[in-house]
């Protein structure tokens, strides 16, 4: 069970890895905000629902992903330190075009759009940390893009294990194939040298 002096210190890691918060902020998300525990890998959103909640991984990891002609198709990953949400239902207030589900037992932090939206309006620390979250997700899809234009699969895997070396212990591989825009058969080829032609 998660206590409010954890939540507090949870609070306190977001403001020092993302951006300083005032003590008086800090207590505001401290009281309005609540802890999300996933003993199971689970559904946090479906697709077409009207996603008004972000999430930040305390424990644990999570993928968007969308369901393209009877395929799965994952768009986004993240993990212990990264906020996820549904960005188009979120911010444009419409049904979410994918599902976001937990792939491991899960802590999140969860934030009501209600709640950032008072946090935006009364501090401007806070304003400047949603700034920070929203600049370090566009970066990482321009990576992303970039990545499935002008990378091999060799590259694509490559750079991906550069940024979370441990994805394929707590990622299913046919999740990574799908993110890659490979299939699984490419994938198991480039992570087995042996088997590369």
């Amino acid at each position: 069970m998660y206590t409010h002096s954890d939540i507090a210190r949870i609070v306190n890691t977001i403001s020092e890895n993302y951006s300083p918060l005032t003590d008086s902020c800090k207590s505001d998300i401290q009281n309005k905000t609540k802890i999300l525990i996933l003993e199971n890998p689970d559904v946090i959103v479906k697709e077409g629902q009207y996603a008004d909640k972000a999430y930040f991984l305390i424990k644990g990891c999570a993928r968007a992903f969308y369901l393209k002609d009877g395929k799965d198709v994952s768009d986004w990953f993240a993990f212990e330190g990264d906020f996820i949400c549904s960005i188009n239902s979120f911010f444009l207030n419409i049904p979410s075009p994918h599902a976001i589900e937990t792939l491991e037992p899960s802590v999140l932090l969860e934030l009501s759009r209600e709640h950032i939206q008072s946090f935006s309006d009364q501090y401007h620390d806070f304003e400047k940390l949603l700034n920070k979250v929203v600049v370090k997700t566009m970066l990482q899809l321009q990576q992303r893009i970039a990545s499935i234009q002008f990378e091999t699969a060799h590259q694509k895997f490559e750079n991906l294990l550069k940024i979370t070396p441990d994805i394929t212990n707590r990622v299913p591989l046919t999740h990574i194939a799908s993110y890659l825009g490979i299939t699984l058969e490419t994938l198991s080829r480039i992570r087995n040298p042996k088997n590369r032609i």
